[in-house]
């Protein structure tokens, strides 16, 4: 089982979206059974989740103090995926939540204020001696912008070569509990985030059955 954390300090940067978006194609790609989980008190990959007609992807709603032991329980019971979605604070809280990852994933928009947000979120990341990954959200077609956003992360880690489009579609489908590629499969935002997964999975997956889990979310 793999444990993806989506962190950023700075708020606005697309995070909750990320989670959930990965958290689907994931599923979609084989790579599950996938659960969600909000550890952000505005609750609102949770709040997503509710709205969401699908069965997939599968939701668990531990405490921070009791995620270890939750992760534990996931992985006995066979879950491929687990999507942790974290609040905008870099807190002792979001500290023991990285720590749990096996990879970190740090959206940023391509904007000054973002790039200069991001540092507390790559020390803590460090610290804790895990893997991360940049992201590039909310881009706007070919702006030199990105290009110079992109050359600045890359001299502190990897970079995402898929970048996540600034799209109405995006904010569209999470009103009801979609994802763009549920809305628009054959949109170029879909296109994105497969392509980003494709990226972080690095293979296909299989399938598992989800009723373990099930089982483990509500005992």
């Amino acid at each position: 089982m793999k444990v993806i954390v989506i962190a950023s300090q700075k708020g606005g940067s697309g995070k909750t979206t990320l989670a959930a978006h990965i958290a689907v194609v994931a599923e979609e790609a084989g790579d599950g059974p996938v659960v969600a989980i909000d550890t952000d008190p505005q609750a609102s990959l949770a709040d997503w989740w509710n709205s969401r007609e699908a069965e997939t992807p599968l939701l668990s709603a531990p405490t921070v103090d009791t995620l270890a032991d939750e992760l534990g329980r996931l992985r006995q019971a066979g879950a491929g995926l687990v999507v942790i979605d974290t609040p905008p604070a870099m807190t002792a809280s979001i500290d023991a939540v990285i720590r749990l990852a096996d990879l970190v994933v740090i959206p940023v928009r391509p904007s000054p204020h973002d790039l200069r947000a991001v540092g507390r979120t790559v020390e803590m990341v460090e610290e804790a001696e895990k893997p991360f990954l940049f992201v590039l959200s909310q881009v706007k077609g070919t702006a030199r912008l990105t290009g110079q956003a992109a050359a600045a992360l890359s001299a502190h880690g990897p970079v995402a070569q898929a970048f996540i489009g600034d799209r109405v579609d995006f904010a569209a489908s999470m009103i009801d509990g979609r994802t763009i590629g549920e809305l628009s499969p054959k949109g170029p935002g879909a296109a994105e985030v497969s392509a980003l997964w494709n990226q972080i999975s690095g293979s296909g997956g299989r399938q598992r059955k989800k009723k373990a889990i099930m089982h483990a979310i509500t005992h």
